[in-house]
């Protein structure tokens, strides 16, 4: 039987370039995002592959709307094997007193918020039936700290400790979570906040040992190992991937 995977923030970047890499692995995949476009481009792609592929429309940080994402998922493929919580987004990228209390909302509302919803209701279908993997998306300004981005590594440093610690809880139930904390990688919500902030792109690069910013395969291969892989003693780990630049700080 076909596995299955969820993926949040499938429409584009990471969570598109994923679902491309799974879908090479025959597994099905639930496209979750509030954007319908790409979402449906990344329904197409994986079915030109060959598996199955639906397109699940929800605002993540709506518990109800995530619930929803999670039954419509069991209702069409009757199993989740895999999850790769991965919707955020970065904000505006000024600094922490000029940012205003409805951004930081907005923030913690779908990266912190979103992804705890996606694992409440994910990870109790996963021990329910045996087991199952969970990629979280975190960051390197979830393993360092980073000026403009303070609310953005708030939920990042804090999907680390959830990480940790839901295997600390469930491992023993057969539940696999780890995450990957990219660097500056070359995604359109990092587009975006370059565009708005172009000197912190040079600065990025300059400031990895590699000298250029990831790619979306990059990370989508990490992904797709830590999920499909037999590497299944992985466990709790907050895997960077990010050229050398956490390591230089």
């Amino acid at each position: 039987m076909a596995k299955t995977a969820i993926i949040t923030g499938g429409g584009s970047g990471l969570g598109q370039a994923t679902a491309l890499h799974l879908a090479d692995k025959g597994v099905n995949i639930a496209v979750v995002d509030i954007g319908e476009e790409g979402a449906q481009e990344t329904v197409r792609l994986v079915k030109e592959k060959g598996p199955d592929a639906i397109f699940i429309q929800a605002d993540v940080s709506k518990h109800d709307e995530v619930k929803a994402y999670v039954d419509q998922t069991l209702d069409h493929f009757g199993t989740i094997d895999y999850f790769f919580n991965n919707a955020g987004i970065s904000g505006s990228g000024g600094y922490f007193l000029d940012t205003d209390v409805e951004e930081m909302e907005n923030i913690i509302g779908i990266n912190l918020l979103g992804a705890m919803y996606g694992l409440r209701y994910v990870a109790d279908v996963m021990v329910k039936n045996g087991g199952g993997a969970i990629v979280n998306t975190a960051s390197s300004a979830g393993v360092i700290g980073q000026a403009t981005v303070v609310t953005y590594a708030a939920t990042k440093h804090a999907l680390a400790g959830v990480t940790k610690s839901l295997v600390a809880e469930y491992a023993k139930d057969g539940l696999r979570v780890n995450a990957v904390a990219p660097g500056p990688t070359e995604t359109p919500m990092v587009k975006q906040y370059f565009d708005a902030n172009p000197e912190m792109k040079a600065s990025a690069e300059q400031g990895i040992p590699q000298r250029r910013l990831g790619t979306s395969d990059e990370v989508a291969e990490l992904v797709t190992f830590l999920l499909t892989s037999k590497a299944e003693y992985i466990n709790g780990e907050i895997i960077r991937i990010d050229g050398g630049f956490t390591n230089t700080k």
